[in-house]
């Protein structure tokens, strides 16, 4: 049995990932942690989970516990990860994996190390939707590729223009970066679950409006090693009313288009044909990550050993590790010029 321990209960954890780890066969909710002890109290009590604390360390060392899930803004998710892969409890960690790349490196390093498994809530490389996308791509439905092109474009949240009470998500401190960090980080790994690793990528930023420190715009040309190369644009202070989520894949037989996170029709283009999918979403869209890493973690057993002393093989990783993750950390890092 899993029995998970949350640092962090905002608002990710209500619906999208928090209920799931109850619903998973092999897996229960034991403890939560926030710094804001009623908040703590509050969920705790509403999601009938037994203990709560206001300090990580606590969570971490209570002997219940036995995997960690660190739902916190990604400055902290370094601390926190590296503090629980040292206790030997797993990690699964929100996106992206840590505020930079360097950090990335060391959860890493101390995961290989310690021989305790780290996980990073990339899910959408587990839901239908993407797996279609994928499947018509390795199907050979557009052909050989030749270009991918991310558009992204949405106008400022009303929090934006309070220059005295910013969303945390525009401070780099806690951050990384700005909305880039928290947006494209699951159009970059998408694209390295379709197509593989990014080798080479140059970026360009702008503060256009000038709402706050980040940057609010972002353009970047890529190539992957498979030889595929493409392009990028995001902007966070459109005009209103104007939104834009669209990934153009386009390949010598057709061209494939579809959405990150509106989930519209995945639209196929070729010759002859035209042809639309829309697949549902769970109810709890980080369902079926979480039952991989549940199972996983139950099939190797409670006692942290690394892959190669253990029988379960490499190819039954759940598909978004510490190993997977730190790449996306690396192509926006580069991107942004933090590298």
């Amino acid at each position: 049995m899993i029995r998970w321990g949350f640092i962090g209960c905002g608002s990710v954890t209500e619906k999208k990932s928090g209920p799931a780890f109850n619903k998973v066969d092999g897996s229960e909710i034991v403890a939560v942690m926030r710094r804001d002890k009623e908040k703590a109290r509050d969920y705790a009590s509403r999601h009938n989970i037994k203990k709560w604390y206001d300090n990580a360390n606590d969570l971490i060392n209570d002997n219940d516990v036995n995997a960690v899930y660190i739902a916190t803004p990604p400055g902290s998710h370094y601390e926190y990860a590296i503090a629980a892969i040292k206790a030997g409890k797993p990690v699964y960690i929100e996106k992206p994996m840590a505020a930079s790349y360097e950090e990335c490196v060391e959860i890493n390093k101390v995961s290989e190390e310690t021989g305790v498994p780290c996980f990073v809530a990339y899910y959408r490389r587990t839901l239908p939707y993407f797996l279609k996308v994928k499947q018509l791509i390795d199907d050979g439905k557009l052909g050989d590729i030749s270009t991918v092109q991310i558009s992204f474009a949405i106008p400022p949240y009303a929090t934006d223009y309070n220059r005295n009470n910013l969303p945390w998500r525009v401070n780099k401190e806690i951050a990384g970066a700005g909305y880039f960090y928290d947006l494209a980080s699951h159009q970059l790994d998408l694209l390295d679950f379709i197509f593989g690793e990014i080798e080479d990528v140059y970026g360009f930023t702008h503060n256009t409006a000038g709402l706050y420190d980040v940057e609010d715009t972002v353009s970047t040309t890529f190539r992957f090693k498979n030889g595929v190369v493409g392009s990028g644009s995001w902007t966070f202070v459109a005009p209103k009313d104007t939104r834009l989520d669209q990934i153009t894949i386009v390949g010598t037989k057709g061209k494939l288009t579809f959405s990150t996170f509106n989930f519209s029709p995945i639209e196929l283009e070729t010759s002859n044909d035209k042809q639309e999918f829309l697949l549902e979403n769970p109810e709890n869209i980080q369902f079926y990550l979480i039952q991989s890493i549940v199972n996983y973690l139950n099939e190797k057993g409670e006692t942290p050993v690394s892959i190669e002393e253990t029988s379960v093989s490499k190819e039954k990783l759940p598909v978004s590790t510490g190993a997977t993750a730190i790449r996306t950390n690396y192509i926006m890092d580069k991107i942004l010029g933090k590298l």
